[in-house]
This record gives C-alpha cells, sequence and structure tokens, in this order.
C-alpha cells in the first residue's frame, strides 16, 4: 500500500478538461510540490463535465470518478486515476474564477477540490469584449437645442467646465478621468423637489465588516478570533464605526444607509463550509437570539442613538434590516449561557467557558461541537418552545418544503402563520438582561412585530430592508409596515427638531430574484422591492454606456410613470458577488460607476463598490468572499483614492437631481449617446462620448 510519504511526483503534465474539451485548448495544471495540482479557470453560470488526464488519456493519469456523479464544492472527492470516460458533473451557479486542485500525495486514494477563487491567479481576467462607440480623448460637440434655448449657460458636474449654448450646441472635452462622460446641468438650476424614495441612493454595510469604532466591544459573550483566516468570525465594525464615517457616505451622495440586523444574535458559533475549516458566528445579523436586545458587539443604545442622530443631522435616513422568518442557530455558548445545559453531554470533555471549544483529535473541525449536544432530548421544549418555531428536534413541528414552512438553511422556523395566543418563548422567559414581556392574547407575528417596531419608536428608524420575503405570509409584512408608520409618525412627534421631514415609514424587500415585476408585494407593506436583475446586465453596461439604453428607458417607463412601484437596483451584494471581485478593474469599475448611478429608480451601492473592496477567502462558502472588510488603508492615496473620487462626482450629481432617479428619460442620439432626464423644473443631460482609443 503507498502512503503520502512514498507518493511520486507526476512528471507528464495534467489538463482540466471541461466538457470534452480538446488537451491542446484544455488548461495545464500546475505543481504545487508535496503532489498537489492546481489550475483557476473562469466559468460561467451552467454545469460542466470536469475530468483531469494527460494528453494521451493514460490509465493512471486519467482522474475522474469511478463513477458519474456531481462535484460538490469545498470538498475532497475521491478519484479513479483510471477514469476512462467517467467525468464529474459540475455545476456552476455564479459566475466566476474557480480553483482546482488535485491532491495525489496517497495515490491509491487520489482526491479532487474545487474552490470559488478568491484571489487572481497568475493571469487577470479580461471582460468579454463589446461593441462601442470609439472616443480620441478630445472635444465632443452635443446637440442641445431641443433642452436648452440659445444662450444657456451648461455646466459639467463632473469636470467643472462651462461652455454657452450656440446654435443649439455645446462643445466640451470630458474630463480625462471620467471614462468619457458629461454631466449637463443648467448653471442656474432650478431649486430642486424634496427628497423621496424614488431617488433613494442607499450604501449598505454589513456593520461588522465597515469599520471599527469602539475596540472595547469586539470580543462579547467570549467571542474570539481564529488566528487563521477570520472568514466567519466577528471583525469588529459597531454603530460608532459607522458615526465615524458618515461624513465619507454623505459624500458619495447618499441619501440613506441599510445597516444588517441589529439585535443580540447568538454567543456562539458553527461549523463553517462544508468540512467545518472554520468557526462561523452571526458576525452579520441573520441569526437572532433576542430581537429586544442590541448586540453589544456592535454598541449600545447610547451608540445607536448617536449614530440615526448624526446620520439624520446629514439628510442620511437609516434602514435597518429584518428578519421576520427564523431565528438563530443552537451553539454551545448560547445553551450554557441561557442554562440549557441538560442539554449537552460530555460536561467533563468541554472548556469552563464552552465558547472556548476547539477542534481536536477524532472531532477534528468545527462541526465536531455537535458531538456534545444531544439533539434528541425531550428538554428543547424549553429552547424557543413548539409554540414559536419550526425544527428537527423532538415535540417541534417538521419543516416543510415550501417557501412559507420550509427552514431557510436549517434555521428554526417561526410559525408566522399561526392564530395561536403564545407566551414568551421559555429561554426568554428565563433570560434575566431581556427586555421582553409577555403580550396579552398575541401570536408569534404580534410579538415579532412589536419588537421590531420598538426600535422605530425609540430610536426614529426611517424603514426597514425586509430579509427572506417570501418565505412568510405577506399578510405578516402588511402588519410589520402597519406597525412600522405608526412608530415612527409617533417618534417624529416626539421629536420635531430631529426628524428630517414628514415622510411615513418606508420598506423595501428582498424577495430572492425578482426582478422589474410589480406584484403582490407592493399590496402587502412594501414600498420597494430589491432588483436582481441590473446586476446580470451591469457587465454589459459597465464595457459600454450604449448598451445601457434598453434598460434605462424601460426602468424609466415601468418606475417613473407608476407612483406605487420602485426597485432598488445593485451591482454588488453580500449574497451574490462582488462586482470588483470579477476582474480586480479599476477601470472597469468606474465606467460600471457611470451606468449603475443613472439608473432610474432607487440604487443601492455595496460598501467598497466606490473603492473597489476586493474579495476575502472563503473556504468554499461563497458568499463569505464577499464580505471582507472595508478597505480604509486602500484609500488614502493611488488608483483606489482616484476612484472613490469618481463615484463622489456621480453621486453628486444624482443627489442634486432628482430626474436622474425619477424623471422621464428621453435618448437624443446614439453618436456620442446622449439622453436628458427630467422631472418637473429639474432637466439634465448625460453624454457619453465612447471608449477611449488606446
Amino acid at each position: 500500500m503507498a502512503s503520502a510519504a512514498q507518493a511520486e511526483p507526476i512528471s507528464t503534465p495534467l489538463f482540466l478538461s471541461i466538457n470534452n474539451q480538446a488537451a491542446d485548448a484544455a488548461l495545464q495544471l500546475q505543481d504545487q510540490g508535496k503532489s498537489t495540482y492546481k489550475v483557476t479557470t473562469s466559468l460561467k453560470k451552467g454545469t460542466y463535465q470536469i475530468q483531469i488526464a494527460d494528453k494521451a488519456h493514460t490509465c493512471g493519469t486519467t482522474f475522474g470518478p469511478a463513477t458519474a456523479g456531481p462535484l460538490p464544492f469545498g470538498k475532497s472527492n475521491p478519484l479513479s486515476s483510471c477514469a476512462k470516460d467517467q467525468q464529474y458533473q459540475l455545476r456552476v451557479l455564479l459566475p466566476g474564477n474557480y480553483d482546482f486542485t488535485l491532491d495525489n500525495s496517497n495515490p491509491d486514494a487520489p482526491t479532487l477540490k474545487v474552490l470559488r477563487a478568491t484571489k487572481a491567479g497568475s493571469f487577470k481576467r479580461q471582460p468579454p469584449a463589446v461593441e462601442c462607440n470609439s472616443w480620441d480623448g478630445g472635444a465632443v460637440t452635443v446637440s442641445v437645442g431641443k433642452t436648452w434655448p440659445n444662450g444657456t449657460q451648461l455646466r459639467d458636474a463632473y469636470s467643472g467646465q462651462v461652455a454657452t449654448v450656440k446654435s443649439g450646441k455645446v462643445t466640451m472635452t470630458p474630463a480625462v478621468d471620467s471614462e468619457g462622460i458629461l454631466l449637463l446641468e443648467p448653471v442656474k438650476s432650478e431649486k430642486q423637489v424634496a427628497f423621496s424614495w424614488d431617488n433613494a441612493t442607499v450604501y449598505f454595510m454589513l456593520t461588522d465588516r465597515f469599520n471599527n469604532g469602539d475596540p472595547t466591544n469586539d470580543n462579547s459573550f467570549g467571542r474570539k478570533r481564529d488566528g487563521k483566516d477570520e472568514i466567519g468570525t466577528w471583525h469588529g465594525g459597531d454603530f460608532k464605526g459607522i458615526t465615524d464615517k458618515l461624513d465619507y457616505i454623505k459624500s458619495l451622495g447618499v441619501n440613506a444607509i441599510w445597516i444588517t440586523p441589529m439585535v443580540e444574535q447568538v454567543h456562539g458559533f458553527i461549523g463553517g463550509g462544508e468540512n467545518g475549516t472554520f468557526p462561523f458566528y452571526a458576525y452579520h445579523g441573520y441569526w437572532a437570539l433576542d430581537f429586544t436586545k442590541l448586540d453589544p458587539n456592535l454598541g449600545d443604545e447610547a451608540a445607536l442613538k448617536a449614530m440615526v442622530d448624526e446620520a439624520h443631522k446629514r439628510g442620511i435616513r437609516v434602514l435597518v434590516d429584518v428578519v421576520m422568518n427564523h431565528a438563530g442557530y443552537a451553539t454551545l455558548a448560547d445553551l450554557q449561557d441561557l442554562g440549557l445545559e441538560s442539554l449537552v453531554t460530555d460536561k467533563e470533555k468541554l472548556p469552563a467557558r464552552w465558547s472556548d471549544w476547539k477542534p481536536v483529535g477524532l472531532y477534528g473541525n468545527w462541526h465536531g461541537f455537535n458531538q456534545h449536544i444531544n439533539y434528541q432530548s425531550h428538554d428543547w421544549k424549553n429552547w424557543w418552545g413548539t409554540d414559536w418555531v419550526r425544527a428537527t428536534m423532538p415535540g417541534y413541528q417538521t419543516p416543510g418544503n415550501d417557501d412559507v414552512t420550509g427552514a431557510v438553511g436549517g434555521l428554526p422556523d417561526f410559525l408566522t402563520e399561526s392564530t395561536k395566543a403564545v407566551d414568551l418563548p421559555p429561554f426568554l422567559k428565563a433570560k434575566k438582561d431581556t427586555n421582553a414581556t409577555t403580550l396579552p392574547n398575541a401570536t408569534v407575528v404580534d410579538y415579532l412585530v412589536k419588537w421590531h417596531t420598538d426600535w422605530v419608536r425609540k430610536f426614529g428608524i426611517d424603514g426597514f430592508r425586509g430579509d427572506t420575503v417570501k418565505h412568510l405570509e405577506p399578510a405578516a409584512w402588511k402588519k410589520l409596515k402597519a406597525e412600522g408608520t405608526a412608530a415612527l409618525k409617533e417618534w417624529k412627534a416626539a421629536n420635531p427638531d430631529k426628524k428630517i421631514d414628514d415622510l411615513p415609514f418606508f420598506m423595501v424587500g428582498e424577495v430572492w430574484d425578482h426582478g422589474m415585476n410589480k406584484d403582490l408585494w407592493f399590496d402587502n407593506g412594501f414600498d420597494s422591492i430589491i432588483n436582481f436583475d441590473y446586476q446580470r446586465d451591469a457587465l454589459n453596461n459597465a464595457q459600454c454606456m450604449n448598451t445601457a439604453e434598453p434598460t434605462y428607458a424601460k426602468y424609466a417607463k415601468t418606475i417613473n410613470t407608476d407612483p406605487n412601484f420602485n426597485v432598488l437596483s445593485y451591482i454588488s451584494s453580500h449574497d451574490t458577488k462582488l462586482f470588483f471581485g470579477d476582474y480586480e478593474d479599476t477601470g472597469l469599475q468606474r465606467r460600471v460607476a457611470n451606468s449603475f448611478m443613472m439608473l432610474p429608480g432607487g440604487v443601492q451601492i455595496y460598501y467598497g463598490d466606490e473603492s473597489g473592496r476586493g474579495l476575502m477567502k472563503s473556504d468554499g462558502v461563497f458568499d463569505q468572499a464577499v464580505r471582507s472588510d472595508m478597505n480604509w488603508k486602500e484609500l488614502n492615496s493611488g488608483e483606489k483614492a482616484e476612484l472613490v473620487k469618481h463615484w463622489q462626482k456621480l453621486g453628486a450629481f444624482r443627489a442634486a437631481h432628482p430626474a436622474v432617479a425619477a424623471g422621464s428619460h428621453v435618448k437624443l442620439s446614439d453618436k456620442p449617446y446622449t439622453f436628458v432626464r427630467q422631472k418637473g423644473n429639474d432637466k439634465v443631460m448625460v453624454v457619453f462620448a465612447g471608449r477611449k482609443n488606446g
């Protein structure tokens, strides 16, 4: 029997075959040492047939499955070295770079692992070529006579140039760093209309990953760094960190911020990734424990109050992410902190603080903490309780298979459809520091609605972003909207000196993969829905702004002619992809800003879109790669600092002119690509000269 120590390097070049690609066109694996071989390649969304072999497909160096089957991500999958025609089937949902690693350290048991790449390889990916107008870098003459009369002075808001309309035309030279655009506005602009959510520019942050303003709160409940890649640990971002950066956020033309859920999260960790390679905490905010308390890692109520008040002083509204569908997992730390120790076995093998548990021996990964939890105990009734959630514990309703009754990610699913009056969950009744009290004749939804809207009533939160919207009944969201509206009205009446305006409570929802259609959610509490469609268009529009014309025309016609319809579009998010991560090209990031920030309807900037924030290591958990720390140190100088200035100019123009987001759209010409937006007396023109030659 050969061993890893006896393995000999493979001298014959090996190639990654994708869909039976000819060997001459296939990608050669690189020797990584210790009998491991790796290649990185770009894959689009789709299904692929995968095999590794030498050019001759020699038995002994033709690696594939013993029998055809799926190739899971993040797992060391066993291979036959004489696979013949057998291939793995790989399903790719997110386009991007992928690493394939062959481990032949034990020739009798070779393995293949595939992970989404988080760092650029030895080559730099190039976006697909898109035909576009060319620009020589010189002056551009634009016909404006149908928009402004002769003698009108126009300013390019990007460069500051001023020209007077003569014979129905103006001539200007786009700034070198503008990527070929002119943002034309009258020097003497009409008084602008007040803010409405129709022209929202929302800056979205994972609070924990944005900015650490108070390091003293970084390790609440015994939470720790792992000392390795820190993929799923708390990083220290907090309310004070946001407050400290509000002027920066305002400089981007932002008029609303969206922060991740702020309530107390589960105290401990679960195993991260299929193989449990990292401790995975609730740093993101979507695993709630106590909805009536702030998570101390984010700060206390004074810090939250300061953040909201300071945002309002700057004309920035505050949206808070809320989760009505599910609670968080049960972790070792929570079972100890909540007095649910009867659910834990082999206590003598645990450290004094169960949050200090680490993988050892037989249970050598972070999933191993499960060995100490008795999931068959009937004492689980003392946790959330069978009146509150579905879960796979004794006595609980088993999760279903549909959107409403299913368990998202295996999380305990709230019984939001129940009409039964319930008491507090058992663990909350015993939790000494909770603010939860028993409500008379209240259902699960009644409690959740009150707990969330109490924050509005106390701090003046301007709106909610609803998480996992389609996973609970529309009526629950409608009730949340009604109560949120009443709560904000109360706060504004009690705080007339702090309110920005008298706009009602606002709600935007995440309905997974929702696009530009208006449906039942708009009749059940939502003013806007997150638009998953635009991210698919963003790359083409970045390559050439002309290609955005059908999108602009459709969005303006669909959104801005219906006062009861809007969407929130994005190019990056915490659940899908990071636009900058695909190509790491600051020029492309400038161009995507040009097309994106001129989009009709609401837009959401994901923290770091404006600064070229890169990906982090993910260990195959695809959404972790897009949740890296904000790249503040890169903004002191260089191309990233200049990139921020570019986004600031575009954001300032959008903020100054409601017509950009909420106005009509009329294309004037193709060369140069020119369009006008108008809302009331606010009228602007955007000109794209083309992609610069050379």
